[in-house]
């Protein structure tokens, strides 16, 4: 049986963006959809700045269900920019418009430009995980250790 899951695509304006792709998989083994910037004008991304870059589309993701917006690695080594909450969730009840929060974390300006591909979209498989109060935690040879103790 087939678990593959469907995802729908809404574009927010089909009179305006139908020159922008919707996401899609660049290669046949991708694991992650390519997402365009739906930007009316160029937007200059100055160094250390912070941008919300809309899509033109809203998606409805099934339950059991998240897409994981991730960046793509060409931009961040090439020009440092990044997903500021990487990598962001939208959840299976969400249905606004996508909207990429990117970083300039280079060192120069980065001009992007309408249909550009910025992020990459990966669709993951969620569990809500059930909570129990415990009394103690079993211990591990780890047990506290905390950042850095096992060296770098």
């Amino acid at each position: 049986m087939d678990q593959t899951p469907f995802i729908k695509f809404l574009r927010l304006r089909p009179e305006s963006d139908a020159d922008i792709p919707l996401p899609r998989y660049m290669t046949p083994k991708a694991a992650g959809m390519d997402i365009c910037a739906a930007i009316e004008t160029d937007l200059v991304l100055e160094a250390g700045a912070i941008a919300l870059i809309p899509t033109g589309f809203a998606i409805a993701v099934p339950e059991g269900f998240e897409t994981q917006i991730r960046p793509r690695s060409g931009l961040a080594v090439k020009h440092g920019i990044g997903i500021i909450n990487s990598p962001g969730t939208i959840d299976a009840d969400y249905r606004g418009e996508v909207k990429i929060a990117v970083i300039n974390l280079g060192k120069e300006n980065y001009t992007f430009r309408r249909g550009d591909r910025i992020a990459q979209m990966v669709v993951k498989r969620v569990y809500q995980a059930r909570l129990k109060i415990v009394e103690q935690l079993d211990e591990t040879d780890r047990n506290t250790g905390g950042f850095g103790h096992t060296g770098l």
